[in-house]
């Protein structure tokens, strides 16, 4: 199967142990996500959002590092586990 790009949204909630992500949102292309999250570091709990793509090989669970496109809000500084 050739490589896909996966766009998301991921809303971050404080948690007791800090910050923790909250559920994920897949997005049509990079606008949407960003607009996604932006929407979402807005609702009520949420402290902030990061709007990131991904891209891979889903037949073989293959998939390169995330790149993250834009921040809003409290977003944890290492984003690695994305």
């Amino acid at each position: 199967m050739a490589e896909v790009t996966y766009y998301v949204a991921l809303p971050f909630v404080v948690a007791d142990d800090g910050v923790a992500a909250g559920e994920a949102v897949e997005c049509f292309n990079p606008n949407a996500a960003v607009m996604k999250a932006e929407a979402l570091s807005r609702k009520p709990g949420i402290i902030g959002a990061v709007a990131f793509s991904r891209s891979g090989d889903p037949a073989t669970g293959d998939f390169g590092d995330a790149t993250v496109i834009r921040k809003f809000g409290e977003v944890p500084d290492d984003l690695s586990a994305l």
